[in-house]
């Protein structure tokens, strides 16, 4: 195992470091990352890692500073979420926002990967998530550095196995070139069915689905939003 996750770290492209964390932010990540941590291991039910029952399990792939994260703990009760993002400046960001007063009681229903999602995804059970999260991920513009995205036909290959029958994929990105990559890769895929019936489906953002910092910055142009369901009889017609 220790073997597969070095080989997967070398495989992450982006930072892990950035500015300096304050001490405050050093201290607190210090402090309360280790209780918030979920530990990767194979075969284990990742539901044992919350302090509290949940009646099902989402993921977000590179939550950034985690607001969005936030949200959907403080709007979902019932769901227990795991967030994975390898730069630490973000993971620091979340941590804080989980240390305030109000955020506090959210910390029982959310586990922080400070890594590579893949290394989440190679350890869960099957069909163990009910959403997943891709939300303005890098687009890696220039073609030489398009196997660097995230979207890739194997990705979602592993995706749909953790994912449960109409589990819910959510894909966002303010990049015309990599919103037209994870379209055409997921309508292509047999697990996946888009829920898009009219062009306003994928041109506005659900009212469930927070702003996220990094679209309100919008550098690439106006952001758009994919909504796919994991489809358990055409997956399994497409993988016979």
């Amino acid at each position: 195992m220790k073997a597969l996750l070095e080989r997967r770290r070398g495989l992450l492209y982006g930072r892990r470091k950035g500015p300096k964390l304050s001490a405050a932010r050093q201290s607190l990540k210090q402090d309360l990352l280790p209780k918030l941590t979920f530990r990767v291991g194979e075969g284990r039910d990742p539901r044992l890692y919350f302090d509290t029952d949940v009646a099902d399990l989402w993921f977000e792939v590179g939550f950034g500073g985690g607001e969005h994260l936030v949200w959907q703990a403080a709007h979902h009760p019932d769901v227990g979420l795991i967030g994975a993002e390898p730069y630490e400046a973000g993971v620091a960001k979340l941590i804080a926002a989980l240390a305030s007063d109000e955020n506090r009681p959210l910390a029982t229903r959310i586990r922080i990967y400070e890594g590579d999602a893949r290394d989440v995804l190679a350890a869960l059970p099957d069909k163990v998530l009910g959403r997943v999260f891709i939300l303005f991920p890098d687009p890696w513009p220039k073609t030489r550095h398009h196997k660097r995205r995230f979207i890739q036909t194997e990705m979602l290959s592993t995706l749909a196995r953790v994912m449960r029958e109409n589990a819910e994929l959510r894909f966002a990105s303010d990049d015309p070139g990599y919103f037209d990559w994870a379209l055409e890769r997921l309508t292509a895929h047999p697990c996946f069915s888009w829920q898009a019936r009219v062009a306003l489906d994928w041109e506005t953002r659900p009212e469930d689905w927070p702003e996220t910092r990094y679209e309100k910055k919008a550098l690439h142009g106006r952001p758009l939003y994919l909504r796919f369901r994991r489809n358990d009889t055409s997956c399994a017609a497409g993988n016979s």
